[in-house]
């Protein structure tokens, strides 16, 4: 057998080995109501009046939850430091941050300069921990219409990528200290609620709403050569007619009037990074994954009962693209779907399969489910125990 062949016959088998996933499971039948060892815990609620002038919104959970805060910005700077051995690069980078923070369009520049003094910490940390939330997100969202036409959407919120393994407890570091951070928020005017999103204390854009009785929103990272790297670079050297993705869809869900309007802005708007936006309204059909380029829209998916398209779903891959075959999440997840049945569709049961590895795994938050008529969220921290996938 010459080496060529042998070399063949190795990679054929290492794929037929990876396909296997080893970390996979039967789809969860009775995750929910959760307990058990893949639930963590409940997450506060807390309400943001948007009435307040912006350096005061985020005031009493930010104090609330400043300590964890410092240690998820230590956690992160530690880290830098192992890959920058020079004791000047921190220092520098918080200087280039301080700056960015000048730059940062209204209100968010003055939603963050808030966070920073109500923390205690540096308005330079407080800017990179909102980048970082940006760039280092690998999420599962699903939209999904029952027989009646009702529209379901809930979402796995997987952070911390590449930031640090904890061998001893098989665990990424960040995603861990993270956990303590999630938030559940009612953002209110005239104390009446304009919309509802789960999201970590002390980041101001958002990746997960209900905007009640009009549209639902999540947002997942994509990934792209002209990524959000490039846009950010963009924006210091003074193009900045870009969004921050996190910005545009905190912008949609306080401001947009109806799905079309939602669509429409996340579709066109400019940005910063390239994303996919996970959007469903409150009518049969209305659901959608907005695939983007930072300056165009790519791909939009939508419901389609016609053509028996009851669910959308999407990870951080391109759905005309396969995924990548370490991190293969969509398979189990839509062959979860399919053996749940539309008939049988409920918040319950997509929560049965965001438990499900490897769609749960060792980077997984929390889960968040979502229903638009009556602006329900509900978020849930989780745990993914031995053996399970690290991403």
């Amino acid at each position: 057998m010459g080496r060529a062949t042998v070399l063949i016959a190795a990679a054929t088998l290492l794929t037929a080995v990876l396909a296997r996933d080893p970390f996979a499971e039967d789809c969860r039948k009775q995750a929910y109501p959760p307990s058990g060892p893949t639930f963590k815990g409940d997450v506060p609620k807390y309400v943001i009046n948007l009435d307040l002038p912006p350096k005061e919104r985020w005031v009493e959970v930010v104090r609330a939850k400043k300590t964890e805060l410092k240690i998820v910005i230590e956690t992160m700077k530690a880290l830098a430091k192992t890959f920058f051995h020079s004791g000047k690069f921190i220092p520098s980078l918080e200087s280039k941050m301080l700056w960015l923070s000048s730059t940062l369009p209204y209100p968010f520049k003055e939603e963050i300069e808030g966070v920073a003094s109500a923390s205690d910490i540096q308005l330079g940390d407080i800017v990179l921990f909102n980048i970082f939330y940006e760039v280092f997100t690998v999420c599962t969202s699903i939209i999904a219409e029952g027989p009646s036409g009702q529209i379901y959407h809930a979402r796995n919120l997987d952070f911390g990528l590449f930031l640090g393994w904890d061998v001893q407890n098989s665990s990424w570091d960040t995603t861990q200290k993270l956990k303590p951070l999630m938030v559940a928020l009612d953002f209110q005017r005239n104390n009446k609620t304009v919309f509802k999103s789960s999201n970590f204390a002390g980041y101001v854009g958002m990746v997960s709403g209900v905007k009640p009785g009009l549209f639902t929103l999540t947002m997942n990272e994509r990934f792209s050569l002209d990524g959000g790297y490039i846009g950010l670079l963009e924006w210091i050297i003074g193009r900045r007619d870009g969004f921050w993705m996190g910005f545009l869809t905190r912008s949609v869900l306080e401001n947009s009037t109806s799905y079309e309007d939602a669509k429409d802005k996340l579709s066109n708007t400019r940005l910063l990074a390239p994303a996919y936006f996970i959007l469903a309204g409150n009518k049969s059909g209305e659901g959608c994954v907005i695939t983007r380029s930072r300056a165009a829209l790519l791909d939009s998916w939508n419901l389609n009962k016609a053509e028996g398209v009851w669910y959308v779903l999407e990870t951080n891959y391109d759905r005309w693209k396969p995924p990548l075959i370490l991190d293969n999440r969509r398979t189990p997840a839509m062959h979860c779907l399919n053996e749940t049945k539309q008939e049988n569709l409920s918040l319950p049961a997509l929560y049965n399969i965001l438990s499900t590895k490897p769609v749960l795994n060792k980077l997984t938050v929390s889960t968040t489910l979502m229903e638009v008529y009556d602006g329900h969220l509900e978020t849930y921290l989780r745990e993914c125990p031995d053996p399970c996938s690290p991403w």
